[in-house]
């Protein structure tokens, strides 16, 4: 004769009480650390001064100077001087004095004069991070 072995229905179910319990002890970690954060920031703390600091600012986005095929020089797509373009750079620089920095975009077509010019201007603004773009083309052309 051969012996039935009856499976018990309560194994085959899962309870769910531990698996909250440990939900609640995640959630009350999480309430109490984050209070001890925010209780840190509640200080009242007087910071130090010193006479050469710089603010902290992000990096600034890159100045883009255009010259045309005329030899026109175009900043943020208007036609300006040289002069008022050294206002404009050193007054960037005035405000990022760390890291400013300048792409000079010349067409093909344009001397090089207007180009020297500009560098010139950039180098007595304070901008020495200044580049010169180029368009890659065919191997031996």
């Amino acid at each position: 004769m051969a012996v039935q072995i009856k499976r018990s229905s309560v194994a085959g179910t899962l309870s769910l009480t531990p698996l909250i319990d440990v939900v609640f002890l995640l959630l009350i970690f999480f309430l109490v650390t984050s209070e001890f954060e925010e209780e840190e920031r509640r200080l009242d703390i007087v910071l130090p001064t010193a006479t050469s600091a710089v603010p902290m600012i992000g990096k600034p986005r890159e100045i883009v100077i255009d010259i045309d095929q005329a030899g026109e020089i175009y900043l943020r797509g208007q036609a300006t001087s040289l002069a008022d373009l050294e206002k404009l750079l050193k007054a960037s620089v005035a405000s990022n004095p760390t890291n400013q920095s300048a792409v000079i975009r010349a067409d093909r077509g344009t001397s090089f004069q207007p180009v020297v010019s500009v560098m010139d201007v950039c180098n007595r603004s304070g901008i020495s991070d200044y580049s010169v773009t180029t368009q890659e083309g065919p191997e031996g052309g």
